[in-house]
């Protein structure tokens, strides 16, 4: 069975390679970028002929793109972030040989954030569906969580994917900015109303969850700040769908 690595960037310069690198295994590499004005296209075509320039259309329409333009039915999806580990490689090409009934399969992230694997506060294993059968499924989602959803069967690979999440604590702080933004958007559109008691206790519970109930406290002061950050994030979602609220009554 021949499989298709895609990938979808955008001002991923720092990632691009390390990434198609690790897809070096697959029958046909494809990337989809948004415009970007680094040197990621430049570095894609070193590794595949297969780079495409499309705007930006969110990420639940942009990886189905990218999937519509693999030519083999199982297709590995990844991150520019994303690198496939020589073991987990080894796994993909024996499943997909020998898989008769599953049509796509979850992999557990190990997520390094400035350089320390991430263990708690709900960050491992986390597992996504990255390997699939574009006949048997599509992907869905909102503005921010996009995901491959099937209705055959989905099995388990052993072997991690690894995760280069953030650089840095500056780094997730900048995210966080555009995430709440996208959630807070997200909110809006699906009617939901702003109200200052989620704005306040959201934020609390969402620390109380990754902190302690997931026990990110186990991962240092890295779990700790990361705790921070996810309160924080929240609190800017429901305060800029206050701000979007604000705006759309003075229209």
């Amino acid at each position: 069975m021949k499989v298709s690595g895609v990938v979808i960037t955008k001002n991923e310069e720092k990632n691009i390679e390390r990434c198609l690198a690790s897809l070096s295994f697959c029958d046909e590499v494809i990337v989809v970028d948004s415009h970007s004005t680094d040197t990621t296209i430049a570095k894609a075509k070193k590794f595949t002929s297969k780079v495409f320039v499309r705007d930006w259309t969110g990420y639940v329409d942009q990886k189905a793109y990218a999937t519509g333009l693999a030519t083999h039915d199982w297709v590995l999806s990844l991150d520019a972030d994303e690198e496939v580990t020589k073991e987990l490689q080894d796994e993909i090409q024996h499943r997909i040989k020998e898989s008769s009934q599953e049509v796509a399969f979850l992999v557990a992230r190990r997520t390094i954030h400035s350089g320390k694997w991430i263990r708690y506060g709900g960050w491992y294993p986390n597992r996504l569906i990255r390997l699939y059968k574009k006949s048997e499924g599509s992907w869905e989602g909102g503005a921010v969580h996009e995901s491959w959803r099937t209705l055959g069967l989905v099995g388990k690979l052993k072997n991690d994917l690894i995760h280069y999440s953030f650089e840095s604590f500056c780094d997730q702080v900048e995210r966080n900015n555009l995430y709440s933004s996208l959630g807070a958007k997200a909110l809006r559109d699906s009617n939901h109303s702003f109200c200052v008691y989620r704005l306040i206790l959201k934020p609390i519970s969402k620390f109380i969850e990754t902190y302690l109930l997931k026990l990110g406290f186990l991962d240092g002061y890295h779990g700790f700040f990361i705790s921070v950050s996810a309160a924080y994030s929240v609190f800017l979602k429901w305060a800029k769908l206050w701000e979007l609220t604000v705006n759309d009554k003075k229209k």
